[in-house]
């Protein structure tokens, strides 16, 4: 892992502010330590009493953890409970049954309010609809929805019956739905006839439609479709219904069904660095645990915050901090349909104002983005707005640059307001390292410290710790409740991916490098160490978009794929790519590049789209055939090559590939 090196050097520091440190759930680091010393000195013991004081159990749990089994950890298994009764019936006649629990905002500003009390009665009712169409306990539903209360309610829904529900972004496209559908059996899904994005109306029942027509789907008997729109879409009698119908006669009241601890409560499919997307399996008990106590620590959520996190549902963000955090800690949330950019880039500061939101979380490419729309209008500046409301800022999705950090804390945060750089990933449920608003001293760039209970480090190949200052993989060395449990279906490819034998079969890998500071100890994420990219907080495949690219048979030869950095997305997605035919040049190419930029969105979504294409007459590969990915990363990001290239079969190929269209 030499290869990994820490070239950043930030010694800024920010201590917590005043205000932050006053009356936090963890205030100052004494108290910060003192958690983790508990969680150090009886671990079992620790995360047993925060589930006896975070969750309402129908059956208490006598066995907090079974190792018996490793790494398919267990925990709280003897134990029973609802998610959707830890997230709404709970509130049942406490002041919080009516509180807002959602204030959304559709793409075109209209404002819906729903309280505590009336969300309840909507998830009953559509829980009702859901058994009426036979969906049962351990069932799985897909999700294909806009980011609305409706697919907020369907989520909670499926909870409530113990359904197993898995998002499906609304990005993706038919053939990536389709994969889903199959692989997790699904009986229903839960649509909408169009979505709203940027005052545009883009079609997702058509796409559900066209998935269910490449057959296979044989497990499925129901498509429920939420008319978010007036405009028609097509329904086919006897396996589509409307909400408005599918809710018809229903009862507002429907009893929780209790679930064990380990039954899953959804799958959600992450880009893996093989092909096939991974299922990844979350527990119901362990998983609601943490986003729960997260919101708790990591946002020191109080009774008077709004709380607005801007990830859509079909991610494990807008999971576990939308659809369940939240409602478990009893806050009011903002849920916002459309996009930062529309009707102008001064939306998100726009919506804080009006909203009064206290605790703010997004990602960096969103801030990026907006920095770059106020250096160019002074009208969508930060500062033309009144964010006074703000105390809290979180950054999600991937690590944020310093220059990012800086202009985020200084612009919208007016200086006085911590910022939660939060590392984890869909894997691991919630935050794994991240700072504390009312302890933590900040250094820009680095998620800082692990929360109590997790134990995180950076060790070599064969798990060996590697000094602070040094650089290596991070690991988590001992189970959490919020982990992945399994991936649907594959549990070899469970322990492959995440428990590697050389490193005893017992450390989670992450995936990524870190690098741990000389002084403080604070953790900084690297990068990928796999063939996983991280483009705009989304994780993709490098193997799926050159399948994707390889399919286009009549064209495309070979494909490679590796990210670079990039200032908008954080990594952006490069394709060196040889045709079937002369390579092209100047505008012909160009042409090509569009249209396999075209197919790449049809084949899996506008997010995967390759930001550069290069054409070759061959990529570069070894002797024996293999891709040297290595040297087509150093060219992607416009380095000269340094590494040995002797065992190239084809040196010449790099002048080509290094020729930008």
């Amino acid at each position: 892992m030499s290869a990994i090196e820490s070239v950043l050097v930030e010694n800024r520091v920010f201590p917590p502010p005043e205000a932050a440190v006053k009356g936090a759930r963890i205030s100052g680091m004494k108290a910060y330590e003192a958690l983790c010393a508990e969680a150090g000195q009886d671990f079992e013991g620790f995360w047993a009493r925060l589930a006896r004081e975070n969750l309402a159990w129908t059956k208490p749990f006598t066995r907090t953890l079974d190792e018996s089994n490793a790494p398919f950890y267990k925990w709280f298994a003897d134990g029973e409970l609802n998610a959707s009764a830890n997230c709404l019936d709970k509130h049942l006649g406490t002041p919080v049954e009516n509180k807002d629990a959602i204030v959304f905002e559709a793409d075109d500003g209209a404002v819906t309010r729903i309280t505590y009390k009336q969300l309840l009665a909507r998830v009953s009712q559509f829980a009702n609809a859901l058994k009426a169409q036979g969906v049962n306990k351990g069932d799985r539903v897909i999700i294909y929805m806009p980011m609305t209360i409706e697919g907020v309610v369907a989520m909670q829904a499926c909870a409530r019956i113990g359904a197993t529900h898995s998002v499906v972004f609304g990005g993706f496209s038919a053939k990536a739905l389709h994969e889903r559908i199959i692989d997790a059996g699904a009986v229903a899904v839960v649509t909408a006839n169009y979505q709203m994005r940027g005052g545009k109306e883009l079609p997702l029942k058509a796409i559900v439609d066209e998935a269910i027509a490449m057959g296979g789907c044989n497990t499925l008997k129901q498509v429920l479709v939420y008319m978010r729109t007036a405009t028609a879409c097509n329904m086919v009698a006897g396996r589509d219904q409307t909400f408005d119908e599918a809710l018809e006669g229903q009862s507002t009241e429907c009893v929780p069904v209790p679930v064990n601890a380990e039954h899953p409560l959804f799958i959600l499919y992450t880009s893996g660095s093989t092909g096939k997307p991974k299922g990844v399996q979350h527990s119901t008990a362990g998983y609601l645990l943490w986003a729960k106590v997260t919101m708790d620590w990591t946002f020191d959520i109080k009774p008077s915050d709004v709380f607005w996190c801007t990830a859509d549902i079909g991610w494990v963000t807008g999971h576990s901090y939308v659809a369940y955090g939240p409602l478990a800690a009893g806050c009011t949330q903002v849920v916002f349909e459309g996009v930062p950019t529309y009707p102008n880039a001064g939306r998100f500061w726009d919506m804080i104002q009006k909203h009064k939101v206290t605790v703010f979380y997004t990602a960096p490419t969103a801030i990026r983005s907006l920095i770059k729309a106020a250096e160019g209008d002074e009208k969508v500046h930060p500062a033309r707005y009144d964010l006074s409301s703000l105390r809290i800022l979180g950054s999600v999705g991937e690590p944020i640059n310093p220059e990012a950090w800086m202009w985020y804390h200084k612009h919208v945060g007016g200086e006085r307001c911590p910022i939660v750089d939060t590392f984890w990933q869909t894997e691991t449920g919630g935050h794994m390292i991240t700072p504390l608003p009312g302890a933590t001293p900040l250094v820009p760039g680095s998620c800082t410290l692990p929360l109590p209970g997790i134990m995180a480090a950076i060790v070599d190949e064969v798990g060996k710790d590697v000094p602070n200052g040094s650089g290596g993989m991070l690991v988590v060395k001992r189970p959490w409740p919020s982990m992945i449990r399994n991936i649907w279906g594959d549990p070899e490819r469970y322990k492959k991916s995440y428990f590697p034998e050389e490193m005893g079969g017992t450390y989670y890998l992450a995936g990524d490098g870190a690098v741990r500071s000389e002084d403080r100890g604070y953790f900084r994420i690297t990068g990928r160490i796999d063939d996983v990219l991280n483009v705009s907080g989304h994780r993709l495949g490098t193997m799926e978009i050159e399948s994707a690219l390889v399919s286009m048979t009549e064209l495309v030869a070979e494909a490679a794929v590796v990210g670079r950095p990039d200032d908008m997305t954080g990594e952006a997605v490069c394709a060196f790519v040889v045709l079937k035919r002369s390579r092209p040049t100047g505008e012909e190419a160009q042409k090509i590049a569009t249209q396999l930029r075209n197919w790449v969105a049809k084949e899996i979504g506008p997010i995967a789209k390759p930001k550069d294409i290069r054409f070759g007459d061959n990529l570069p590969k070894t002797r024996s055939g293999k891709i040297m990915r290595r040297l087509l990363r150093s060219i992607a990001r416009g380095e000269a090559i340094t590494q040995d290239t002797s065992t190239l079969e084809n040196p010449a190929i790099l002048e080509q590939l290094a020729e930008k269209l």
